[in-house]
């Protein structure tokens, strides 16, 4: 019962990553508000996480990309949650798929609308509340290209990129503030992002990206369960202090998070940064 009492929003938490993360949440004592665009979609999550622990759980149905839309949950939250003091924004959108001068242009801009505004217009919008209750936790999830390039995944790479650094900002921002901002790389997690790469075809997506999602389908994925369990290791008391961080839930040593995190906070490591020749033991 490691969050037993704590009040948690999670964004996009009807289906996928988001729903692992509130039933963690949920097993470990948490009070859950689950938000969604999608009132169907919202019901049925529901329903399959009714019961998951002893907190409880609520639903809302808000387009984080729309600013009244963040301003009616965060109110919420302070009204029902209890003691509200985290945020895991996990509602994201894949976008189009394609090279950037055959897809269309209104769909690139929904993609930061809803990946990279509607993180910050959660995240700025609960700062208020945090800074008056003293302390808060938000975590941020990047993605397939947001440490690397991802070719005709143009708009979810750039958001994820961005997300990234602002996380990174964000953090640096509120030093000493007792609240805490975190990016989550889940991995290559089989959800409905899986499901729109091969709809695409190879023609869209490309070869190379289309065999590794028919692989990737094969072979399971990435558990969305670990990325869950690292939500719930940030959220956690162990991981006070650690901040403007970005963690792999695949591949980085999170579990033991307590051991290092003092150590991590004085140096770079699992950040974004620049490569210079030096680096890589060239003299140009």
């Amino acid at each position: 019962m490691i969050l037993k009492g704590l009040g948690v929003i999670v964004t996009g938490g009807s289906t996928g990553i988001g729903k692992a993360v509130a039933h963690s949440c949920l097993l470990v004592g948490a009070d859950v508000l689950i938000c969604a665009r999608d009132s169907d979609l919202l019901k049925t999550a529901k329903a399959e996480l009714a019961g998951a622990g002893p907190g409880r759980l609520l639903t809302e149905e808000v387009d984080v990309s729309n600013a009244a839309d963040v301003e009616r949950l965060i109110g919420s939250a302070c009204k029902h949650l209890g003691n509200f003091g985290a945020v895991v924004n996990a509602a994201g959108v894949l976008g189009p798929i394609g090279e950037l001068d055959e897809i269309a242009v209104e769909d690139w801009i929904r993609v930061l609308k809803i990946n990279l505004i509607g993180t910050m217009l959660v995240s700025r919008s609960v700062l208020p509340h945090f800074r008056k209750r003293g302390g808060g936790k938000i975590l941020t999830f990047s993605g397939g290209g947001g440490a690397s390039p991802r070719p005709r995944f143009s708009a979810y790479a750039a958001s994820k990129a961005a997300v990234v650094r602002f996380t990174e900002n964000l953090a640096q921002e509120l030093s000493g503030t007792n609240i805490f901002v975190n990016a989550v790389a889940p991995g290559a997690v089989n959800t409905r992002m899986l499901d729109e790469t091969i709809a695409a075809g190879p023609e869209k997506a490309g070869e190379a990206a289309f065999k590794d999602a028919l692989q990737q389908r094969s072979d399971g994925g990435a558990s969305a369960g670990r990325s869950a369990a690292l939500c719930v290791k940030l959220l956690s008391p162990e991981a006070d202090g650690l901040t403007g961080k970005l963690l792999s839930a695949v591949w980085d040593p999170w579990e033991s998070v307590a051991d290092w995190k003092d150590q991590a906070m004085q140096n770079d490591v699992y950040t974004l940064r620049r490569i210079v020749p030096s680096d890589r033991g060239l003299k140009f």
